[in-house]
């Protein structure tokens, strides 16, 4: 029986454990701000990498809105090789929500859209290049030889298994330009 967030999280790392033995082939987890769910599932997904070994681990969907894109692409990439390459993301503009505009909340303002879709896609942007593995920020010329840096760390093979969660046909286009997984919503 689920009594606090405590019981939610540690009863899904074992139901995770349960299902990888009796052969199910992922774990997946939805993930909402405000709201009586999952909001912050690397913690939970790093458990369940340690307490796994076979079954994929990962989100549907993390609401870009949200994010800040170097810091979730670290996070991911950290799950990821912790994990041995069983990570699978899902991520998205995020479905409706109980919070008015609650990506603000978390310093995200600026949005030109009322649903926030223009910060999810540019912060995708930022995300999938630095899970791509691209230079995204200039060296200090004072600490080291000059040029650009990559984020670290980078687990290559990561970029294959994001999943772009769309609920339009415009959308699911844009998903497939992108160069990521289709998760319909």
């Amino acid at each position: 029986q689920v009594r606090s967030g405590a019981d939610t999280l540690l009863q899904s790392i074992d139901l995770a454990v349960a299902a990888e033995e009796l052969g199910a082939d992922g774990a997946y987890f939805r993930v909402h701000h405000f709201a009586r769910q999952l909001a912050s599932p690397f913690p939970l997904l790093a458990a369940i990498g340690a307490k796994t070994s076979r079954i994929e681990i990962g989100t549907g969907v993390i609401d870009m809105r949200y994010e800040t894109p170097l810091q979730l692409a670290e996070e991911a990439a950290a799950l990821d090789l912790i994990s041995g390459g069983r990570v699978a993301l899902g991520v998205s503009r995020g479905s409706p929500e109980p919070a008015l505009r609650g990506w603000e909340a978390f310093g995200h303002t600026g949005a030109r859209d009322p649903r926030g879709a223009d910060i999810a896609r540019e912060h995708f942007d930022t995300f999938m290049s630095a899970i791509r593995g691209d230079q995204v920020v200039d060296a200090d010329p004072t600490q080291g030889p000059a040029g650009r840096l990559r984020l670290e760390p980078h687990s290559p093979g990561l970029d294959r298994r994001i999943w772009w969660g769309a609920g339009s046909r415009e959308t699911a286009e844009w998903t497939a330009r992108q160069g990521v997984n289709l998760m319909s919503s």
